[in-house]
């Protein structure tokens, strides 16, 4: 007797050759993006926030300092000119909006929304901070930004809060 062994999809065995590992690793392949940008996130919001120099309106180190720095070289002024208005609070907001979409991008918790949070918390430091580096290849913001999209189209599907809730909607 001939016994046949049929995977489904992403729960196949070592025998299931290339296209079983291929689709297995095509589940999880946006798992490390999403666990790289939400802990970088994280961190990048925790930093801000534990660091008084930057969370000022003058001084070295400071947001205000920054803002000010890069103000005529930014591709939206306005962008900055609106941050200059207050730099605490433009600060806090920064820092807590980079927690926010880093939780929620770590633990998979409105995921999507929290990937387009992490978009255009990136979109707008490459217009005002980072918009002259030269070459723009040099830039991160531009490169973060990229990194945000898959996530934004995708969402995360494994090991998050949304496929917790999801699974938890389906079953009666």
């Amino acid at each position: 007797m001939t016994h046949t062994h049929r995977a489904t999809a992403g729960h196949g065995t070592p025998d299931d050759g290339p296209r079983g590992f291929r689709e297995r690793a095509g589940r999880y392949a946006l798992l490390p993006l999403r666990v790289f940008l939400g802990v970088t996130l994280i961190y990048a919001g925790l930093d801000k926030l534990t660091d008084s120099a930057f969370m000022s309106a003058t001084g070295t180190g400071s947001i205000g300092e920054m803002m000010t720095a890069v103000r005529d070289s930014a591709a939206v002024p306005a962008l900055v000119d609106l941050a200059l208005k207050n730099p605490e609070g433009f600060g806090y907001a920064i820092a807590l909006g980079e927690l926010a979409v880093g939780i929620g991008t770590l633990v998979g918790l409105l995921a999507r929304l929290a990937a387009l949070g992490g978009a255009l918390i990136s979109l707008s430091l490459w217009l005002t901070v980072s918009w002259q580096t030269d070459p723009y290849y040099y830039g991160n913001d531009l490169a973060y930004l990229m990194a945000w999209l898959p996530l934004v189209l995708a969402g995360a599907s494994l090991f998050s809060l949304d496929a917790l809730i999801a699974a938890r909607r389906r079953t009666p």
